[in-house]
């Protein structure tokens, strides 16, 4: 008889235990690099061939931007800049010189959002609304998609999938956590990259100068190993 009063306890703690467990799984496969529940992810690209793909996100920020560019510029590299939306609509005349620079642009949502748990017309509107301002760059390219923090989990990979998108990830990412010195950001870039590599820089803002100062010691010493630049859209032609 204590069992079954005890029974409707049992039952709701075990339910709760299943919900939790459950969220936390989803939680993870919404950053994971590797996989999403609709569409195509790519996070690298498997070659043979000794060819990265340097990728910055957010900004444009006045802080940044012309460093990183006249860097790229003087070591004649090509990258791909994931623009926000806000920053772009703030910066306009830094969009333009990324995109009058040759190098690709992509779409890294208007406000830098977590994308999950999110309404299908708030995705739309964070694509479609940076897709705009990327254009008012004269940027012509194809434009790739990266999520804020790498995370998605239903509406906007859906969204993707059915605007024949890309979800494009990253397999080296050396400044994202903590607050790396230009030293260990370096290192930790020429210790993971390998052919196909995509790798993910922060060097926008003001607080970003250790990346900033990273770039052309990366840039040197991969070249030193053989290593070629290119366009995530130029790597993707070589999967």
């Amino acid at each position: 008889m204590k069992w079954l009063r005890r029974k409707p306890t049992i039952i709701a703690a075990v339910s709760l235990v299943v919900v939790l467990v459950a969220a936390a799984t989803l939680w993870n496969i919404s950053s994971a690099r590797t996989f999403q529940f609709f569409g195509e992810l790519v996070h690298r690209v498997d070659t043979h061939e000794k060819i990265v793909a340097l990728t910055f996100d957010d900004g444009p920020d006045p802080a940044g931007t012309q460093q990183v560019l006249d860097t790229l510029a003087e070591n004649q590299v090509q990258a791909t800049f994931f623009l926000m939306g806000r920053d772009l609509e703030k910066h306009p005349d830094l969009g333009r010189k990324i995109a009058q620079a040759g190098h690709e642009i992509g779409n890294h949502t208007y406000n830098h959002p977590r994308m999950v748990g999110v309404l299908p017309s708030t995705v739309a509107k964070e694509v479609e609304d940076t897709d705009a301002q990327i254009r008012k760059t004269g940027y012509q390219g194809d434009i790739h998609f990266r999520p804020p923090h790498g995370r998605k989990l239903f509406s906007l990979p859906h969204y993707l999938s059915e605007h024949h998108r890309k979800t494009i990830m990253w397999d080296v990412e050396p400044d994202s956590e903590g607050t790396p010195t230009a030293q260990q950001i370096e290192q930790e870039t020429l210790e993971k990259t390998k052919p196909g590599s995509i790798i993910l820089l922060h060097p926008m803002y003001q607080s970003r100068d250790q990346t900033r100062q990273a770039l052309k010691p990366i840039i040197t010493k991969l070249k030193e190993r053989g290593f070629r630049f290119v366009t995530v859209s130029a790597l993707l032609n070589r999967a």
